[in-house]
């Protein structure tokens, strides 16, 4: 490693192996980096151990070594772990998940040898295969457990980690679809990202997949493969065809890989991909901002601008809360208002492919009775899926005069769906 300052960190965090990356500044391209001593191993099992006696976590192979062989515990499920809200106990004491999983990350980040790693690294991007609600609260737990600020971490899923592999990985803009070909075991799915270049920005999308089951081995792997690249490729032109998982083989693909590589398509084969998209989000994000130009419209996607009319400074004006095109995960907000004539919120909501605006009222039963402008509320909103938005308010009264009541209104809302006021 060339740079310890300012470093970009990407993390795969698989159900089975973990894999890390690192930003390489002279060479301009995100790098794996080796997990194992000695050797080019760039991955690790997602396992996490603790040393006899209530000692030190290990992860890997390390936390393996010592269950097998100095009466350690281990956890063998820590990317299920990371998904749930249920405490773990692990020898005499109880964790959470989010603190089991801070300590599986600081685990991994030891291999990049670098002292004070969380305040050298200026973005840690973490990508797993898919997010819910309960996983990202308590990833983001975990990182703040760490150390790391919300402006220094990024959270992807295998979707958006392969937008930013793909349209990194070449110094040219592309122009033209990429292919992607995702192999478990002896089932492989196919997905065609493609790239609408009339659109200003160019929108970036995934179509719907396509899957077959491959025979365990021997010729008919080859040809059914074969059969089932000229039924999704045909002879389209690709900027570049992904190969990702365990199943593929250039030992038996060899009819396979002379159609795939039909009028010089560059094919690429890797299990790092998603680590390495991931570091290459963190360096566009925070540094290069290349690609300005493309919207990449996932499922995780929030497509509602929302916010508020208030007077501000005495003047009338939209106060925005949360925008579209920020993934679901990303999005939430807060601020504090005086209610004026209004036993109520009313918000202003814009949904992405419609022109017209609607407001949406949320009602406060039981909202104390005082004079006009002497309620303070604190609103706050986050997202807990790509469609469900919940809205807290909390009363804070109003000084001594009228003291908080200590009220909270809660509603989960889909603002797609919402009934107009």
């Amino acid at each position: 490693m060339n740079e310890i300052r300012d470093l970009i960190i990407g993390i795969d965090f698989g159900k089975d192996v973990t894999q890390l990356c690192y930003y390489d500044r002279k060479a301009d391209e995100p790098r794996s980096l080796s997990l194992q001593a000695g050797g080019s191993q760039a991955e690790v099992p997602t396992v996490l151990g603790r040393k006899a006696d209530g000692g030190d976590f290990v992860v890997g192979v390390e936390a393996r070594y010592f269950a097998r062989e100095k009466g350690g515990e281990l956890l063998e499920d820590l990317f299920g772990i990371s998904g749930s809200r249920e405490p773990v106990q692990i020898g005499s004491e109880t964790e959470t998940p989010a603190g089991l999983t801070a300590q599986f990350l600081r685990g991994v980040l030891k291999y990049l040898g670098v002292m004070n790693v969380i305040q050298n690294t200026r973005c840690l991007a973490v990508t797993c295969e898919s997010l819910d609600a309960v996983r990202v609260e308590n990833l983001k737990e975990a990182l703040r457990i760490l150390g790391l600020p919300e402006d220094h971490y990024l959270l992807l899923d295998y979707d958006e980690s392969f937008f930013y592999y793909a349209m990194t990985q070449q110094k040219e803009p592309l122009t033209r679809s990429v292919a992607w070909y995702a192999f478990d075991g002896n089932q492989v799915r196919f997905r065609r990202m493609t790239i609408r270049g009339q659109a200003r920005p160019m929108i970036v999308r995934f179509e719907d997949a396509q899957e077959t089951d491959l025979p365990p081995e021997g010729e008919g792997r080859d040809e059914t493969f074969c059969i089932f690249i000229q039924k999704t490729l045909g002879r389209e032109m690709y900027s570049s065809i992904q190969i990702t998982g365990e199943g593929f083989d250039q030992e038996w693909a060899k009819q396979s890989i002379r159609i795939l590589c039909f009028q010089q398509r560059k094919v690429y084969y890797g299990n790092n991909l998603f680590a390495r998209g991931a570091c290459a989000a963190g360096r566009e994000r925070l540094e290069t901002h290349r690609l300005k130009g493309y919207r990449f419209l996932s499922t995780s996607l929030v497509t509602c601008d929302v916010g508020m009319d208030m007077r501000v400074m005495g003047s009338n004006a939209f106060y925005p809360l949360i925008e579209s095109g920020r993934n679901w995960y990303e999005c939430s907000a807060s601020c504090e208002l005086i209610l004026d004539d209004r036993d109520s919120l009313v918000f202003t909501v814009s949904v992405l492919g419609e022109n017209e605006k609607k407001h949406v009222s949320m009602t406060l039963p039981g909202l104390p009775a005082r004079p006009n402008k002497t309620t303070r509320l604190r609103v706050s909103m986050h997202y807990v899926s790509p469609d469900d938005c919940v809205v807290m308010a909390e009363d804070l009264g109003f000084g001594d005069l009228y003291p908080s009541s200590k009220k909270v209104w809660k509603e989960t809302v889909r603002w797609q769906e919402a009934t107009k006021e």
